[in-house]
Order: structure tokens, then C-alpha cells, then sequence
């Protein structure tokens, strides 16, 4: 569902806020997610084979690069090798140079007659969010750590980018480079998520802020400052992008109202902490008067600050659960584990003390 500008200008201009305000949390509490997609219901892990000519496709970095056949295989419930046509081709932005990653993400293209009665049915493009490097072992540590964003997400609200993890080995057709086996996850396709949730995808420049679901967009806030992301906007689009936003997808309806926005890409926060995110992102946080990517900036909006209690009991209902996820995690390195949830503990230190969310959260909030 593709939403004009004009709609939104109309909407900008009379019901919004009045939308938001009257029926944000109602809605916010109604969606559901009945129709989550098969590849998507579960959290097996799942064990695949991607045959692609590799080294063709990674020399294609740019944001419309070629697609390339392959073919990509699972083992079904009997036993028996499923084998389905894919073209791929490389995805992303920072990942996506060279000089970050020799293995960027990629996307898969599939034709919807060839997914058919497999576990990739119903689906047509998926993004695979990939291990960036082949010999820094920490490279596979942040593939787990950013799933786990996702899923603990997931945990907090249905309105979410459900993902799936896999262990995938990649066969490089034009025998260039070596076979390998790492983890990898997939995220549901956008078009999925937004259907999911009873809407449609908001395709726009610009997202008044008032148009936002306003306990959706506390959600969002709280959990940006809880994983230390500061890499994200849920009104502005990126410069060199046509539609918003930065980060974060918003759902929704713009004729109406109120509109959901939902984060991804999570590499340069605190509690992943990659190699690279602090050299990359330097100007952003000098900018901002941060150190590293460790620290956490609230980026919330003052307007927000009457949703703050209801948002922090949801986060302390939610707590164990999240720390589960890390701890239930298979390939998680003990030292990460310990440094992810002594990150955690840091926050739910700062949310539960009035003291430091005055200081904290309350003092920085923006009056957008």
C-alpha cells in the first residue's frame, strides 16, 4: 500500500493529532499477529546453502546493484533437499563498502511459483543481514547481538520486524572464494510486517510528529536509548534517501491516522558495540558530545514525557524475558553475554531511579 503525499499533507493539517491522541493507545494494544508468515512462526534455527557466483556479486556496491542467479537449499521436515532459484545481490549502506565489510548483506529475490510449498512461501524479497568479515570471529558475535535486538523487540510489541536466525553455507560458484559456513538472520520483508499488523507501509519524505502513535513512538524512544542507538530518526529521511525515515519504517495510515514506526539496523549502538561503529560514526558523536557508542543519548521528544511511566513498567513486565533471549542464546560467547546484560543492567538501573531520569531521559528531550 502505497500512501500519497497529499493524503498526508491533509492529514497534517486537521485529524492527526487528534487521531493519535484519542485512539494511539487502543490501537496500539489491538494489533495482532495472526498472520505472521510460516518462515517467520518459528525460532528453529534454521540450516541453509546459498550457491551464487559470490565474488561477482560483491564487486557490485552500489545502492542498484545487479542481481545474480543462484540457488538457495534447505532440508526439509522428511529429510529431503529443497532447492529454490534466487537472485541475489549485495544490500545496505555502511556495510555495504569494502572497507567495512569483505561480506556485506545481501537480498533475496524470489519468483513467488518457485516458493511454493516450501518454507519461503509467501515470500518474495528478504534481507540477509550476513557476518560482514570472514576471519574476525567477533564479526559472528555481532550477527547474534543484533538479532537479539530484534528479537527483544519482538518481545515488546507485535509491531516489529520478526527475524529468523540460520547457520548458512555459502558455496561460491565462481570458486573465487572459499566455502564457508556462518551465522546469518532474516528479516521480514516490510510489505509483511505492515500487513501483519492490520496496515500499510507509509511511503513519504517527511512524518509529522504529531501523526505518531504516541505510547508506539515512547516504545520506540525508550528502547533506542535502552540498546544505546542514536542512528535513527522516526520524522526525517536520510539525505540521500526519497522517503522517511531514518532507521525506522513507518506503518500505518496517513489519510487517517496514526502512523507506527518500526527500527531496524542496529549495528552502530552501544550494547553491539562493532568495531567499526565508533571510527564510522565519530562525526555524529562528537556532534553530540559522546565518547563512544557505549554511551547513551535520550533522543525522545518532551511530548513523550507523559508516556514515560506506562513505557517503563511495560520495559520491567518485559525484563526477563529479554534477558532469557541472551542467555537461551546458542553461539553467544559468555563474555558477551556478561557485557550485553551489564549493559542492560545499566538502563534498567537509570529507568528505575527518578533521580537519574530526570537527569537522564527527562533533561534531554527534544521539543519537536
Amino acid at each position: 500500500m502505497r500512501v500519497g503525499l497529499t493524503a498526508l499533507a491533509t492529514a497534517v493539517l486537521g485529524c492527526f493529532p487528534a487521531v493519535a491522541q484519542q485512539y494511539g493507545s487502543a490501537l496500539a494494544g489491538a494489533l495482532t499477529d495472526s498472520t505472521t508468515a510460516a518462515l517467520f512462526a518459528s525460532q528453529e534455527l534454521l540450516t541453509l546453502t546459498i550457491d551464487a557466483p559470490l565474488e561477482t556479486i560483491f564487486h557490485e556496491r552500489g545502492q542498484k546493484s545487479t542481481e545474480y542467479a543462484g540457488v538457495l537449499s534447505y532440508e526439509n521436515p522428511r529429510g529431503e533437499s529443497v532447492d529454490i532459484p534466487v537472485d541475489l545481490r549485495t544490500r545496505g549502506k555502511t556495510r555495504l563498502q569494502a572497507s567495512v565489510c569483505e561480506f556485506p548483506p545481501l537480498r533475496l529475490d524470489f519468483s513467488t511459483n518457485d516458493v511454493d510449498g516450501t518454507i519461503f512461501a509467501s515470500q518474495d524479497k528478504l534481507k540477509l543481514v550476513t557476518h560482514c568479515q570472514d576471519n574476525r570471529s567477533e564479526h559472528e558475535q555481532y550477527v547474534l547481538q543484533e538479532y537479539l535486538i530484534y528479537r527483544s523487540y519482538n518481545v515488546l510489541t507485535d509491531v516489529s520486524f520478526k527475524v529468523r536466525l540460520a547457520r548458512v553455507t555459502y558455496i561460491d560458484t565462481d570458486r573465487e572464494r572459499d566455502t564457508l559456513t556462518r551465522y546469518a538472520f532474516l528479516i521480514e520483508d516490510e510489505e509483511q510486517l505492515a500487513a501483519r499488523n492490520g496496515w500499510g507501509v507509509v511511503r513519504v519524505p517527511r512524518i509529522p510528529p504529531d501523526a505518531i502513535d504516541p505510547l508506539q513512538l515512547s516504545l520506540l524512544e525508550i528502547f533506542q536509548y535502552m540498546i544505546g542507538n542514536t542512528d535513527w530518526s522516526a520524522f526525517m529521511k536520510e539525505q540521500d534517501r526519497l522517503e522517511c525515515c531514518h532507521n525506522t519504517k513507518p506503518i500505518g495510515d496517513a489519510a487517517t491516522g496514526p502512523v507506527f514506526p518500526v527500527p531496524y539496523d542496529f549495528d552502530i549502538t552501544g550494547v553491539v558495540s562493532t568495531r567499526y561503529a565508533n571510527r564510522l560514526f565519530r562525526e555524529n558523536l562528537d556532534r553530540m558530545g559522546l565518547r563512544s557508542v557505549r554511551e547513551r543519548l535520550y533522543k525522545g521528544r518532551c511530548a513523550s514525557q507523559p508516556y514515560l511511566e506506562h513505557t517503563f513498567r511495560v520495559f520491567n513486565e518485559k525484563r526477563d524475558e529479554i534477558y532469557g533471549l541472551y542467555r537461551d542464546q546458542e553461539g553467544l560467547e559468555a563474555d558477551i553475554l556478561e557485557k550485553s546484560l551489564e549493559y542492560l543492567d545499566e538502563f534498567y538501573e537509570i529507568i528505575n531511579d527518578p533521580v537519574k531520569v530526570r537527569r537522564e531521559i527527562s533533561r534531554n528531550c527534544r521539543r519537536i
